[in-house]
Order: C-alpha cells, then sequence, then structure tokens
C-alpha cells in the first residue's frame, strides 16, 4: 500500500477539489493517523472558541455597568470576569461535551452546553451563598446567559462548517459494515441520504460469500474478517448491525480485538430511526437492554411546545410587520386577486383547517391544475413543476425565500399549525397514505420542518414521509430550536423552493 494514496485526510469522491483542507495548515500523515488528526483539531478550536465566547460574555456584562454591591468588593467582577472563560472551558470538559461521540451530530453536544451553563451558575450560588462573597447576581445571570447563547450558536456555525466540507469529500470517516445483507443494505442507503454526516462505506463483511460487491459496496470478507480488514483498509469506524453470526460472545471478542486498531465500535439496532435521547441502556438480570421510551408527545412538554410556538408567533408577526405590508402590496398591484390564498390542510388528530399564504400564483391556479397534471414533477403524491406556469414573476420571488409563507404564522398564533413540524398535507394527499403515514397527524403540522432544511421538493416522496416521520418519533424543543436555526440558511439560498 503506497504512502502516497494516504498521505492525505481528504478522501476522493466525486465533484471534491484535489487539493486538501485543514485548521489553516495540511494535516499530513498516513491513514487513519491523518484522520483522526483533524478530530483533534476540530476539538482544540471548539475549546479555543467557546474561552472566547465566555471572555465576550463576561464583557458584555462589564460595560453593561454591572458592577459590585460594596466599593470594597470592586475588583470582584473583574476577577468573575478574567476567571470566566477558565471555569466555563473546566465546566465544558465536565460536562463531557469536548468528547467526540458528542459531537457533529444529534442533539446531545447542545444539551451539556446547557447542562454546563447550570453547573456554573449553580457553582457560583452555592460559593456566594458558602463564602458570603456579595457577588453581583445581575453580572453573573447576564454573563452566564450570554456564554451559553454564544457557546450554541457557534457550536451550530462550527457543525454547519463542517457539513459543508464534508459535502466537498473532506473530513470523513472510512467505515466498514457487518451484518446481514439486508440490514447492510438499508444501512448503507441511509449513510448515503446522510451524506453530510461524514460516513464514507469502504466495504462490507457479509456471513454468505460469493460475490465482490453488494449494493455497490465492494465485499471485504466476512464477520471473521473485520479485524484483518480494518488493519488493511485503516478503517475508522465498524458499524455492525444485528447478525446471528456476531452474538454476544463473538461481539465482545471483536471489541477488544479493535482495541489496538482505534476504529470506533457502533451497534447499529434494528430500529435506526429513533434517535438517542429515548434509547436507553437498562440493565436487566446481567445484561444491557436496551429501552425504547415513549415519544414525547403529551403533557407538560406539549404545553411548552404550545407557548413556545404561540409566543415565537407573536414575535415574529411585530418583527415582520414591514415585510409583510411590502409583501402584500407587491402581490396585490402586480396582479388581480386577493392578497392571500386560503387552502384546506390536514391538521393534528385529522382536523382541517385553513392554512393561508400570500397568493404567489394566478387567481384560477385552481382551474388550470388538471390541465398541467401530466407534467407532474413532484416526487410520489404532490404535485410539484419546476417552471409552473401559474405562478406570478413576484410569486416566482417569494417561493424562493418562503416569503409567501410567512402568513402562516397567524395559522400558528391561531393553534392550527406550530412553528416546526411535518408538512401540512392536502385532504386528497392524505387519502393515498400508508398507513404508517398517519403516524404525522399526532402532532401539529408546521411552518417548517425537516424536509425544509433538507432538501424541500427536491426531496422523494419517501424521504418526505421519513423525516417526518422520524421528527414526531424523536421531537423536543431543542431540535425544534436547531431546524429553526436551519431554516434561516435554507430560506436565505432557496434551496429546493420552485
Amino acid at each position: 500500500m503506497s504512502q502516497a494514496k494516504y498521505s492525505e485526510h481528504v478522501l476522493p469522491v466525486r465533484g471534491a477539489p484535489s487539493h486538501p483542507p485543514s485548521f489553516g495548515h495540511r494535516l499530513r500523515g498516513s491513514g487513519t493517523v491523518a484522520r483522526r488528526a483533524w478530530r483533534d483539531a476540530y476539538v482544540r478550536r471548539l475549546v479555543v472558541v467557546d474561552a472566547g465566547c465566555a471572555l465576550v460574555a463576561g464583557a458584555v456584562g462589564r460595560l453593561a455597568g454591572l458592577g459590585p454591591v460594596h466599593p470594597w468588593t470592586a475588583a470582584l467582577p473583574l476577577g468573575l470576569f478574567v476567571a470566566l472563560p477558565l471555569v466555563w472551558v473546566l465546566a465544558m470538559h465536565a460536562m463531557r461535551s469536548y468528547e467526540q461521540q458528542f459531537l457533529w451530530e444529534g442533539l446531545e453536544e447542545f444539551r451539556r452546553v446547557l447542562f454546563a451553563g447550570a453547573l456554573v451558575l449553580a457553582g457560583v450560588a452555592i460559593a456566594s451563598w458558602g463564602l458570603e462573597l456579595p457577588i453581583d447576581r445581575g453580572f453573573v445571570v447576564v454573563a452566564l446567559l450570554l456564554a451559553t447563547a454564544l457557546t450554541l450558536a457557534s457550536r451550530l456555525v462550527q457543525r454547519e462548517w463542517l457539513r459543508r466540507q464534508r459535502a466537498k469529500g473532506r473530513f470523513l470517516q472510512t467505515t466498514l459494515l457487518v451484518g446481514r445483507p439486508q440490514g447492510v443494505a438499508a444501512l448503507h442507503q441511509q449513510l448515503l441520504r446522510e451524506a453530510q454526516y461524514g460516513y464514507r462505506v469502504v466495504g462490507c463483511c457479509l456471513p454468505t460469500a460469493g460475490t465482490d460487491t453488494f449494493d455497490g459496496v465492494p465485499v471485504l470478507g466476512g464477520p471473521r474478517d473485520v479485524v484483518d480488514v480494518v488493519r488493511r483498509y485503516e478503517v475508522d469506524t465498524v458499524a455492525v448491525l444485528p447478525s446471528p453470526e456476531l452474538d454476544g460472545d463473538a461481539l465482545r471478542r471483536l471489541g477488544w480485538d479493535l482495541e489496538t486498531t482505534r476504529a470506533d465500535l457502533l451497534l447499529a439496532p434494528a430500529a435506526t430511526e429513533i434517535a438517542g435521547p429515548r434509547v436507553r441502556i437498562r440493565p436487566v438480570c446481567g445484561l444491557s437492554l436496551l429501552q425504547m421510551e415513549r415519544p414525547e408527545l403529551r403533557g407538560v412538554r406539549r404545553v411548552a411546545k404550545t407557548a413556545f410556538d404561540r409566543i415565537g408567533a407573536g414575535v415574529g408577526l411585530l418583527l415582520l410587520v414591514p415585510v409583510l405590508l411590502t409583501v402584500a402590496l407587491m402581490v396585490k398591484v402586480t396582479s388581480r386577486g386577493p392578497i392571500l390564498f386560503r387552502q384546506e390542510r390536514v391538521g393534528r388528530d385529522g382536523r382541517i383547517f385553513a392554512m393561508i399564504k400570500f397568493r404567489s400564483m394566478e387567481a384560477d391556479a385552481e382551474l388550470l391544475l388538471e390541465r398541467l397534471t401530466a407534467a407532474n414533477e413532484g416526487n410520489g403524491v404532490l404535485f410539484k413543476l419546476r417552471h409552473d406556469p401559474r405562478v406570478t414573476r413576484v410569486g416566482r420571488t417569494l417561493r424562493r425565500y418562503s416569503l409567501d409563507e410567512l402568513p402562516q404564522l397567524f395559522n400558528v398564533l391561531k393553534g392550527d399549525m406550530s412553528l416546526v413540524g411535518p408538512r401540512p398535507p392536502l385532504p386528497s394527499e392524505v387519502g393515498r397514505f400508508e398507513a404508517d403515514m398517519h403516524r404525522r397527524f399526532v402532532v401539529k403540522p408546521g411552518l417548517t420542518g425537516l424536509w425544509q432544511v433538507s432538501g424541500r421538493s427536491n426531496l422523494s416522496w419517501d424521504d418526505s414521509m421519513r423525516m417526518d416521520i422520524h421528527y414526531v418519533e424523536n421531537w423536543s424543543l431543542l431540535l425544534d430550536l436547531m431546524i429553526l436555526w436551519r431554516t434561516v440558511g435554507a430560506v436565505l439560498r432557496g434551496d429546493g423552493a420552485y
């Protein structure tokens, strides 16, 4: 194996540039060592940025005039300001927010940032009470809240940067799939759909031989050959699916053997669409079993989501009044017909409601629909046409940047919709849904959702439905915030909008 083949941590993919990326310098080395170097550099940058966020937060608190309660304690806020970055980074370490298993995907990274903020706040409160220090509460609260917000925002920005780098073929993790053919094929397709997470499948190990490739992936051996394959191809991650060939004892021995390779071992459960927060390891009779918790769809969390939706919609409408008035005027003066378009949609528990949008089509668009059915470019049940002649000139701009959907904030305020949720379907579409698709009706439809930030009209029908079901099964307020953040970028780029 030539040194040149693995001299860079950039893996060749179609359309990727030939030059290697770095955090300001070129990372060289062989195989896994070089590919792991970028992970360590990423973590070091997180530490520096987190400390910077705490420093900025402390400076803002200081400049805001939040000072001492007694003249002789004038140096105390300054000391807190200087110590805050160190304390903040130590709290992040204590909450394990720099461990690579929690980075790059999922919501656990952000939960640990929130826990770190709570830890520092509790620590300062206890120290102030126990040592009777007259610490200015205003400074502490403002600085810690701002540090938490800045850290969360910086983590999102850095994660988005990494997603874009991986889309260019950089910072990928070579991955080996192990298991039965059906499971391997399903996981392979899932990793292809979610390419932004950076798992590049280099091969698979199947219990049955007789073919060189399977599902477009090279077959490199069987379950007993995993360790040799990992060493030969310098694999970063081994994903094992349920298989009788890798029972408890065999899987344990595989874990021992992989310890010398530094490859990560991932066990893929059968229910791969269920996210980590709902999966718990539960000891039963000396065994470690996976417990799948119920989706958090009722009770206090639903009340919290409703409050979040109503407040968010109200604030959004107040801030967007100039935009709403401008768009309404443009629609009115550029084409005949009403400013708003009302359409029946299906909401939570199958209830019909009137969804409102700015009109982006000619007034007789519904009558012209039958003539255009043969030209449908939609992703299955949906009707979509990239160059729909019914769309007005102003309507194309409104659709590209989703401005036509802003009146749906009134639907959210009324309680028919949520800020984040599945796409609100037409009654005619629901009649063609398969049984599993009705699961999406246990929550309110959303102004945005996973489908909105993942390609919109460019998605296949199956992918759209899969994302809606995934949202329902794994809903949380933190997930809503993350989707809203990603929506801003998707709207500004006009991703998949037509």
